[in-house]
C-alpha cells in the first residue's frame, strides 16, 4: 500500500513526467504485444496496421515530451505533443470502433481491406501465388480475448492512453511535502 501511495504523489507532484513516461512505455508495450501476437501467427489487417500509426508516432513524441518535461524553460512543447499524443490515440481508437463494428457487423468494412496481391508477374504464376498468399478480412476478427477482437481492445486501450496524456496536460503539479 505505500508503494500505490508513493507512485501517486510522485505522479501528482510531476504529472507531465509521469504522463509522458506512461504514454512512451504505453505506445511501446502495445506495439511489442502487437508484433508478439503477429509474431505467433496473427497476420494482421490494414485497418489492425493503421490502428499502430499512431503508437509508433506517439511513442518518439512522448519521449519528445519527457525530455523537455525537465526543462524549465521549454515545458510548454510537454503539454502540446502529449495533447497531440491524445488526438493520436483518439484517432486509433476510431479507427478501432469502424473495425470492431465491421466485425459485429453493425456496418460494412472496406472493401479492398485484403489488399493487393503483387506477386503476380504472369499468368503462370497466379495459382501458385494465390495459393501461397494469405488475405486478412478486416471484418472477420482472428481471434477474441475476454469477448473483445484486438480493433475493441485497442479501442480500449486508446481510451486509457488518451486519458493519461490528458492528465499530464490538465494537472498541475503538486508541492511535494
Amino acid at each position: 500500500m505505500e508503494f500505490v501511495s508513493r507512485s501517486f504523489m510522485v505522479a501528482l507532484t510531476y504529472p507531465k513526467r509521469v504522463s509522458a513516461a506512461l504514454v512512451a512505455f504505453g505506445s511501446i508495450l502495445a506495439l511489442a504485444m502487437a508484433w508478439s501476437f503477429q509474431l505467433a501467427g496473427y497476420l494482421p489487417c490494414q485497418l489492425c496496421l493503421a490502428q499502430r500509426v499512431p503508437y509508433y508516432i506517439a511513442a518518439v513524441l512522448a519521449l519528445a515530451a519527457l525530455g523537455f518535461a525537465f526543462t524549465e524553460r521549454f515545458r510548454w512543447m510537454t503539454s502540446l505533443l502529449l495533447l497531440v499524443c491524445a488526438g493520436l490515440f483518439v484517432y486509433g481508437g476510431g479507427i478501432g470502433i469502424y473495425q470492431a463494428g465491421a466485425e459485429w457487423e453493425f456496418w460494412l468494412g472496406p472493401n479492398d481491406c485484403g489488399g493487393p496481391v503483387s506477386s503476380i508477374n504472369d499468368a503462370s504464376n497466379m495459382l501458385t501465388a494465390l495459393s501461397e498468399t494469405r488475405v486478412v478480412s478486416c471484418s472477420v476478427p482472428a481471434i477474441r480475448i475476454l469477448g473483445l477482437s484486438f480493433a475493441g481492445l485497442n479501442t480500449l486501450y486508446s481510451i486509457g492512453i488518451t486519458f493519461v496524456a490528458l492528465c499530464g496536460v490538465l494537472l498541475s503539479p503538486r508541492k511535494a511535502g
